[in-house]
């Protein structure tokens, strides 16, 4: 498989192959965060979502809409990729994540906690 993937890489040098460059991401700031917690904080009355699900809601929402920005704006991609990765391990962190992620492995299938 590393052979593999090694020729891959010297057949794209040899192609010229140049990586792309990185793109600005619109974010929609700290209102677009505010609704989407509304959203999530609606399904939750509701009965429609757990408190695990708006947890990871409103972590996906932060990174969404580009964390702690105070209006919309355009951002370098790698900063939503940095609130993602924060976002990711945070949630790794969590029990009932790590409970999930177990489930699935296991079953297939999702777990609801």
């Amino acid at each position: 498989m590393y052979s593999e993937a090694k020729k891959e890489v010297i057949n794209l040098v040899n192609s010229g192959y140049v990586a792309p460059l990185p793109e600005k991401i619109y974010a929609a700031g700290r209102d677009g965060l505010a609704a989407l917690q509304v959203f999530a904080f609606m399904f939750q009355e509701g009965k429609y979502m757990s408190e695990h699900d708006i947890l990871i809601v409103n972590k996906a929402a932060h990174v969404m809409t580009g964390g702690n920005i105070s209006r919309a704006a355009w951002v370098d991609e790698q900063y939503i990729l940095d609130l993602e990765r924060e976002a990711f391990l945070s949630l790794c962190g969590e029990k009932k994540t790590q409970e999930r992620m177990w489930n699935i492995l296991r079953t297939g299938k999702p777990l609801r906690n």
